[in-house]
């Protein structure tokens, strides 16, 4: 049995597209077609009812399915227990909110760099329900967004939130403490409408009783960030992000100000039993956040301070 047939028809089931299949494995849609007609005619069975455009499977594909699943684990367990190390770049596409990509994810790439010499990416940077989708159509294979992905054959990992600052300009905002009234007087800017930044901004002055302000919402923390430079308002925006432009910018945390609920961050993927490679990528972003959070801690409190 021609395991590339098998792999041709896993990813169409889990992508329930024979499309979407044919792009996630870089052939055209009816080469795929064709292997996995190939593949009924070895199983002298029909696999996939054709009946109408909606992708189904008959109840004999449903069966093989699960045992094709196997079968493509013990191919990769095979090639991992042999030392098989495929030849050229390995190219993973990823996907990111603004937050991450402002804060963790560079440093990570870098690690990524020296630790597999052939892993390759593609940068996706979207909202967190852009990238949810695109994940669950199969167009990404690893996203880092403020959801999680929910659907049958992905996994989800939540990650170390986010602690969330309101943001001024140094030179503007020279108070030595901020309420939540003070903030009111300003224009206040945070990310996209429905975000769970905006909601969080707007419970938190509902809790209060504090009439709310007007509240600009913006997808790009660059854009945000040239805004409060500019003096246009206050933002809201991840600490870790702040800190890092504060060496550079005219840039301040406001002191005194009510806490933020922080951002959640979830890692989403699509199961794939042909590569661990994703489930890799996972781990060492995680291995890379537990560093990064140990050395800021060293840094917050040094020895003998």
């Amino acid at each position: 049995m021609n395991l590339r047939f098998v792999e041709a028809f896993h990813w169409a089931v889990s992508l329930s597209s024979v499309t979407r299949a044919a792009q996630k494995l870089h052939i055209t849609q009816s080469a795929l077609s064709a292997r996995i007609s190939a593949l009924e005619e070895e199983l002298g069975t029909v696999l996939v009812d054709r009946r109408d455009k909606q992708f189904r499977l008959t109840i004999a594909g449903q069966r093989f399915h699960v045992m094709a699943q196997q079968l493509l684990s013990v191919q990769r367990q095979i090639k991992e227990a042999m030392g098989h190390n495929s030849s050229g770049l390995v190219t993973v596409r990823i996907g990111a909110i603004e937050s991450v990509v402002h804060s963790w994810l560079p440093g990570w790439l870098v690690r990524m760099r020296s630790e597999q010499p052939d892993f390759a990416f593609e940068l996706t940077v979207e909202t967190s329900p852009v990238l949810v989708d695109q994940v669950k159509r199969g167009a990404l294979d690893l996203v880092f967004a403020a959801i999680p992905a929910t659907d049958a054959g992905l996994r989800t990992v939540a990650l170390p939130s986010m602690a969330l600052s309101f943001v001024g300009r140094v030179d503007i905002h020279q108070a030595s403490r901020y309420r939540l009234n003070d903030l009111a007087c300003f224009e206040l800017m945070t990310f996209q409408r429905g975000s769970q930044p905006h909601q969080a901004l707007l419970e938190l002055f509902q809790g209060e009783h504090t009439s709310p302000p007007r509240v600009h919402n913006i997808s790009s923390i660059s854009a945000m960030v040239q805004l409060v430079e500019a003096g246009f308002g206050v933002a809201t925006l991840p600490s870790e992000v702040i800190d890092d432009l504060a060496q550079r910018s005219p840039l301040k945390r406001l002191p005194g100000t009510p806490a933020l609920a922080p951002l959640p961050i979830h890692a989403s993927y699509r199961e794939d039993p042909t590569s661990s490679l994703t489930e890799s990528l996972l781990s060492s972003a995680m291995n890379h956040l537990k560093t990064s959070a140990a050395s800021r801690r060293r840094r917050s409190h040094p020895s003998g301070a």
